[in-house]
């Protein structure tokens, strides 16, 4: 099912101002740029340094998580590797492809600004969903990657909320 999706989406969506716009949103996920620049302007602000640190502490999670544990443990080959003859639009990512980091990150950034109560978490959302499919449409990952990128990324912003909350709580 994973191949004919990224088959169907390579048929049906593939044009030149796709091929054109595609490796740029990718980009903006490339290292989690996006949302560590989103990160620092909200740590610069008094008003929005508490979400910037459920935002940052969600990234790093989601990094250990994803890049460190999944990754090698799962170790799935990036579908371009199975199929010779697709013609990649960037250069091809050399780590695995289980799950989709770009994506883990983006709804990582997600659910920590739903959580800290940002009205950025709804922007950020569209940015995410567009980064996500960027992944399919560029062939570097199957939508199941992408699928449980975005469950880890959630869950990796629910954990930090739910840590920083305890954190708030007077002991006893």
């Amino acid at each position: 099912m994973d191949l004919a999706i990224l088959q169907w989406i390579q048929d049906n969506l593939r044009c030149g101002v796709l091929d054109t716009i595609m490796p740029a949103v990718t980009a903006l996920g490339s290292g989690a740029a996006l949302w560590l620049a989103l990160t620092a302007v909200l740590l610069l602000r008094s008003q929005t340094r508490r979400t910037g640190w459920m935002l940052l502490g969600a990234l790093a999670l989601e990094t250990v998580c994803c890049n460190l544990l999944l990754k090698p443990l799962v170790a799935r080959p990036r579908p371009f590797a199975l199929e010779p003859g697709i013609q990649l639009l960037i250069a091809p990512p050399g780590d695995f492809s289980f799950p989709s980091g770009h994506t883990a990150a983006g709804f990582a950034a997600v659910s920590a600004l739903y959580f800290g109560k940002s009205r950025l978490w709804l922007p950020a959302l569209a940015a995410a969903v567009l980064i996500a499919f960027s992944r399919l449409y560029l062939y570097v990952h199957y939508p199941t990657d992408v699928l449980a990128g975005a469950v880890l990324g959630a869950a990796c912003g629910w954990a930090v909320r739910a840590a920083a909350e305890r954190m708030r709580r007077p002991a006893g």
